[in-house]
């Protein structure tokens, strides 16, 4: 292992005991199955699997908690972010919350392309997600109205359309590293450069490979590493020629878990992502919150301060640049806008 690896570890073994200092209760994991579910495009899964996990008791105020790209609950239950917010006195205090985390359709232990169907897996994309959280909270939970909706990067932009979709269903929503317009220009260009190097490898095979390409590994660092981490926080990492060079060999030598079809699909989803028209049909209390390294969503384009205008209670939070942010990965740390959540559930917001 070389030096920048035990380094990593050691921060990640530190990390996870911060995780349990926090000491919200274990979570559980469940699965809600939907019959024929019926997908933008017209075409029906007979059985939709969606699984999740939940942190605190069912009385308590319910709170949906969403995921980014490729990730799934799990992802979310990090020192990072869990261990800031779930805990006695934190904000999103379990003893008082009742925490919903989806694993997102196509993501996680949720129904997927690679469970068998392939590149035969209906296609998805955001509007079809959303409907089948919607299901999962009111049919399976029962629950009416979330005290409030709170996703990063993807699911930021949930969130969005959660308050879009159904402006009844939640009292607040917070967005996370995302902005609610379409995306394009290099978000847009990246992903789908990603998805390319991806179908076009000759080892895909259309979706029907014996073992996962070898450019899928290539593709997926290659988007981590343009599109995350800040210009400053990866310098840090890698101020030399030397010291990049050590980094990428160490994100190489990572072993690939993902599948080919699973990425290939959960990119495409954001195809059609746009709920800027309609900004004004939102009733709940929005905590916008992005970074300004955030390499998917520059705050120079201004989309948020004219988002704020047509949101009736909206507020807008932008993470300074620092070389302890990470660019679209800063929000993944709840540290740097903790506080803010708090300010707006205490409010009533």
């Amino acid at each position: 292992m070389t030096r920048l690896g035990f380094v990593v570890l050691a921060v990640f073994c530190v990390a996870a005991g911060a995780v349990r200092a926090a000491d919200y209760p274990a979570p559980r994991e469940g699965d809600f199955i939907v019959r024929d579910f019926r997908f933008h495009a017209g075409e029906v899964l007979p059985e939709l699997r969606l699984h999740y996990t939940t942190i605190g008791a069912p009385s308590g105020e319910p709170v949906l908690v969403l995921h980014g790209t490729a990730g799934s609950a799990a992802s979310m239950l990090t020192p990072e972010f869990a261990g800031e917010l779930f805990g006695a006195g934190q904000p999103l205090d379990a003893s008082r919350y009742f925490i919903i985390l989806p694993d997102g359709l196509g993501t996680g232990k949720s129904s997927k392309p690679s469970d068998g169907l392939r590149a035969k897996f209906p296609a998805y994309n955001y509007d079809d997600m959303v409907r089948a959280q919607y299901r999962l909270v009111t049919e399976h939970f029962g629950v009416k109205k979330l005290r409030a909706v709170v996703g990063n990067s993807m699911g930021g932009m949930q969130t969005w359309m959660w308050a879009t979709m159904y402006p009844d269903a939640l009292a607040a929503a917070v967005p996370l590293a995302c902005m609610p317009t379409e995306v394009a220009g290099r978000n847009w260009m990246t992903r789908r450069m990603l998805i390319d190097l991806i179908r076009n490898d000759p080892e895909f095979n259309g979706g029907n490979y014996t073992r996962q390409p070898r450019g899928l590994q290539l593709a997926l660092l290659y988007f981590q590493t343009a599109m995350n981490g800040g210009n400053l926080g990866l310098h840090k990492l890698a101020p030399t020629n030397a010291k990049a060079d050590e980094l990428w060999a160490a994100r190489m030598a990572q072993p690939v878990r993902a599948d080919a079809n699973d990425v290939a699909y959960q990119f495409d989803a954001s195809r059609g992502y746009n709920p800027w028209p309609d900004l004004e049909r939102i009733q709940a209390a929005v905590l916008a919150i992005n970074s300004a390294d955030d390499e998917r969503n520059p705050p120079e384009f201004g989309v948020m301060e004219q988002a704020m205008k047509r949101v009736k209670r909206g507020r807008y939070f932008l993470i300074p640049a620092s070389e302890d942010t990470r660019g679209h990965g800063t929000t993944g740390q709840a540290k740097w806008w903790k506080r803010h959540l708090a300010d707006l559930l205490h409010s009533g917001g």
